[in-house]
């Protein structure tokens, strides 16, 4: 059996589906899975034992990419003959290149994404609510369209997967930053935290502004900045860390899928639905209503948390 999944972007995004490779081999151990994304996130779906072949797309950067992307995907489908062609993404892009892919497209229904023109590039549709927790909405998909049974998703195992061998062991490691300005807890806030715990501190940082927020903290504390990683030496340094504390972003995600114990800081998305809770999975948000439909990217309620309540769940998980 051989089966297309499409989830093109964005980091966290691509971490919370991949839960669903160790269900469908499990049922499936001799299927084939190739995972079509877009080729700057690739890293992290590398070294994955149940991934037979990773497709890497250029859809965002270039309008002129689009129709040459289409040929080679047509071609791909052609060759590859997918049983089952799954758009976890839900959006009209992804299901565009699902349908290119072969014609047996299944995705979520019409009530349950925001770009209802996706549905038109479906064979099979099912309903699982928006609202819903958005790993529970993959494997839920994944399984109604494989008839498997729904999993625990407790206990799944470990699926991010590194080849490098970082000798860096944070007890703490901080992800100072996040892909919207609302999602950013503060950084004098972060400068508390990491003088109160008063453990061995890295910080991780993406891009320019990340880097000076990071080196803010290091300047006034024992904090040390780590160097500009890649995907997969950032897989590395998760799974050796004790601690790891960030806002909703794709590395605070990470840690959850290594079984890595965290701490993830809301603002103005969801908890309830973005992340999944587990004994060593918390989270602290604003501790209001959010609309999962009608995200506000200027509400920054995420600077009035109490960094005395994340450092009180920081003690507990360091214990442990």
């Amino acid at each position: 059996m051989k089966i297309a999944i499409v989830k093109l972007s964005a980091l966290g995004d691509i971490v919370h589906a991949m839960i669903v490779l160790q269900y469908i081999k499990k049922s499936f151990p001799k299927s084939s899975i190739d995972w079509f994304v877009e080729k700057e996130f690739c890293q992290i779906l590398q070294n994955n034992p149940d991934i037979d072949n990773i497709y890497t797309l250029s859809l965002k950067r270039k309008k002129s990419n689009f129709y040459n992307e289409f040929i080679r995907l047509n071609s791909i489908g052609k060759k590859n003959k997918y049983d089952f062609i799954i758009d976890l993404q839900g959006l009209i892009k992804s299901a565009l290149v699902s349908r290119l892919l072969g014609k047996n497209v299944i995705g979520f229904d019409r009530k349950s994404i925001r770009e209802q023109l996706a549905c038109l590039f479906y064979a099979k549709t099912f309903k699982i609510g928006y609202e819903q927790n958005v790993i529970a909405r993959n494997t839920m998909l994944v399984c109604k369209a494989l008839n498997l049974p729904i999993p625990k998703l407790e206990e799944k195992k470990p699926f991010l997967f590194s080849t490098s061998k970082s000798q860096i062991n944070p007890t703490l490691l901080i992800v100072i930053g996040s892909s919207w300005k609302s999602k950013i807890y503060p950084k004098e806030s972060f400068l508390k935290i990491v003088q109160t715990l008063n453990v061995e501190t890295f910080i991780s940082w993406g891009n320019l502004q990340e880097k000076q927020d990071a080196q803010f903290i290091c300047d006034a504390s024992h904090a040390k900045l780590l160097p500009k990683l890649n995907l997969d030496e950032l897989k590395s340094v998760i799974s050796n860390s004790s601690l790891i504390i960030g806002a909703d972003s794709g590395p605070t995600h990470m840690a959850w899928a290594l079984n890595r114990p965290s701490i993830t800081i809301f603002g103005p998305t969801p908890s309830y639905r973005n992340t999944m809770l587990t004994s060593i999975n918390l989270v602290i948000d604003c501790n209001k209503v959010i609309n999962a439909k009608k995200l506000d990217k200027k509400d920054f309620c995420i600077q009035a948390i109490d960094p005395n309540e994340i450092i009180q769940k920081a003690k507990v998980l360091l214990a442990c």
